[in-house]
């Protein structure tokens, strides 16, 4: 946010006036108390108060109560809020309870004077340029890894109108940029309400140990904006790039996740987006996901951020007011272009989403996906795959207690549970030069089963269309050669049927283990890695049809720079 010293100095009178909000808190003698703003570093000249005044985010963020207001001035910020006594313990580790800013404290707003220029730094002190990529200048904790901005089972914290980068893994539960963590792995909500906008999340680092495996990260970043075990979220104005798993991420919620995501942008990431066991209301919508290896995943997982499965219906099976139907979770308005790139950092399962495809729903439930744009993924637009287990219990949970079903032969013996997706929604999407790789089912969307007699995914009002959007050239191309295999009415049941039966498209089936690199020797139709490329935070947003034509500059029409908020 970039404001004159005439309106920085008006608004900080107002903040520092009795005329804020006051919060809930009492003091001692039972009156209520104001919230207060204090100040991180100098901005523009202007004085503020010595009390309220620090050198550190953290330092502040421990002065601050419930309800103040941190203004933060541009500059490269190097918090130390994990070490020394707040070093974190084993169980910190685990949990993902430690972070470069930890806050738990309610209630608490965190932002950044300046988007690009307020940076919250994750490598050393010493390092001579912000967010440097150079080997020397990175601080893994002694190995452990670090996290950005940690906010922990705090509600209602937002944070705003800043840069974080180079939060990298380790050991622990880390290389997350920005985290509301609600308390990871428990199964259980800890946060509610949480809000972030006009955040950059980036990193320039990435270090592989295996050269046959040239994009698999050792040491990197996992995340850019993460919410796990939390609900009750509003992400707005986004951008992340470099990450290993993926740009943002929700999970760990049920079917209370009760999120809306506006205008973000992801690229060069594994994903997009993931989200592992979200569900309920979760909104994604005015996005654009390009250039990454696979746009966007959501997925059910037995053993990963519990508890499974993700789950779109409506709480209590009301109607959404968006689809009409008892589906809440929805993917409206967005942009997924040129998802093609595998010279990505790679995860653990983030770096076996397909190359070359725009979406997947990797076992998940009773998702809608309406009114949006899938340009140039070469691979398919979208898929509808199972998610694969390799354990039919974990935490308490068992494969078919969570709707999975138990692999049999010719199932390998590796996976033991599996998640078909199942009672998904593909409805007036508009499909642009997909599966162009040529190989055998690339295509527009694909529907991938293994399993019988479960809810059926539905397709309707899918549409092809010209490089422009300007004239429809017919339905959308299905990989499915079976027509049975893509229903247009909603609410029916897959036939009775064995596994890898009637149901399966054994072609479709061959084609996404190849590009995800499963079977070996057919994987040569598809994008392969040689080398990571670590992309730095572009100066222009994208043109609303196709991305790639105005990545270079903000000069040519649609491309205009990273939003920052309005002046107050």
């Amino acid at each position: 946010m970039k404001l004159s010293v005439v309106a920085v100095a008006g608004v900080a009178l107002a903040l520092l006036g009795a005329s804020l909000v006051t919060t809930g808190a009492t003091t001692a003698s039972g009156a209520a108390r104001t919230a207060e703003v204090l100040y991180v570093g100098t901005y523009k000249g202007i004085t503020t108060p010595a009390a309220q005044t620090f050198s550190t985010i953290q330092s502040a963020v421990d002065a601050a109560r419930k309800g103040d207001t941190i203004l933060i001035a541009p500059g490269d910020y190097h918090e130390v809020g994990d070490t020394g006594v707040n070093a974190p313990s084993p169980a910190d580790l685990a949990d993902g309870w430690y972070g470069g800013v930890d806050i738990s404290t309610p209630g608490l707003t965190l932002r950044g004077m300046d988007r690009s220029s307020t940076i919250v730094d994750g490598t050393l002190p010493t390092a001579k340029t912000p967010c440097s990529s150079s080997p020397a200048d990175q601080n893994s904790l002694g190995g452990d890894g670090r996290n950005g901005i940690l906010i922990w089972k705090a509600k209602n914290v937002s944070v705003d109108n800043l840069t974080v980068c180079n939060f990298i893994s380790g050991s622990g539960s880390a290389g997350n940029e920005v985290w509301w963590n609600g308390n990871a792995g428990s199964g259980t909500i800890g946060l509610k309400g949480y809000e972030g906008s006009y955040l950059t999340a980036t990193s320039s680092y990435f270090a592989n140990s295996d050269p046959a495996l040239p994009t698999a990260c050792s040491t990197c970043a996992l995340y850019g904006i993460f919410a796990s075990n939390s609900a009750n979220g509003t992400l707005n104005q986004l951008y992340a790039n470099n990450f290993s798993d993926s740009g943002f991420y929700i999970g760990a919620c049920k079917r209370s996740c009760d999120a809306t995501v506006n205008n973000a942008w992801m690229e060069d990431n594994a994903l997009g987006y993931s989200g592992t066991n979200s569900g309920g209301s979760l909104v994604i919508q005015n996005s654009i996901f390009d250039n990454n290896k696979d746009g966007l995943d959501t997925n059910t997982q037995l053993a990963g951020d519990p508890p499974p499965p993700q789950d779109g219906r409506c709480p209590g099976n009301r109607t959404s007011p968006i689809t009409g139907t008892t589906s809440c979770w929805v993917f409206q308005n967005n942009l997924v272009a040129d998802n093609n790139n595998p010279n990505v950092p790679v995860t653990g399962s983030a770096g076996l989403g397909p190359t070359g495809t725009g979406m997947t729903i990797s076992g998940g439930r009773y998702d809608t996906v309406m009114n949006n744009r899938f340009v140039g993924n070469g691979a398919w637009g979208i898929l509808f795959v199972p998610y694969p287990s390799t354990t039919a219990s974990s935490g308490g949970k068992t494969c078919t207690g969570t709707g999975g079903v138990l692999s049999a032969p010719p199932v390998p013996n590796a996976i033991q549970c599996l998640y078909d997706p199942e009672g998904n929604a593909l409805v007036k999407n508009k499909f642009s030069g997909n599966g162009t790789l040529g190989n055998p089912t690339n295509a527009d969307y694909g529907n991938l089963l293994i399993a019988g007699h479960e809810p059926s995914n539905c397709f309707s009002g899918n549409t092809r269309w010209d490089s422009t959007f300007t004239t429809a050239l017919g339905p959308a191309v299905s990989a499915n050669s079976d027509p049975t295999l893509n229903p247009s009415t909603c609410g029916t049941k897959t036939p009775k049927t064995a596994l890898l039966g009637t149901n399966t498209d054994v072609n479709l089936l061959v084609q996404a283990e190849c590009d995800a690199g499963v079977l070996s020797g057919c994987s040569t139709g598809y994008p392969q890695p040689s080398a990571v490329v670590m992309h730095p935070v572009p100066l222009c947003r994208p043109c609303p049809i196709r991305v790639l034509v105005c990545r270079s500059t903000c000069g040519v029409p649609g491309g205009f720079p990273l939003p920052e908020p309005r002046d107050n």
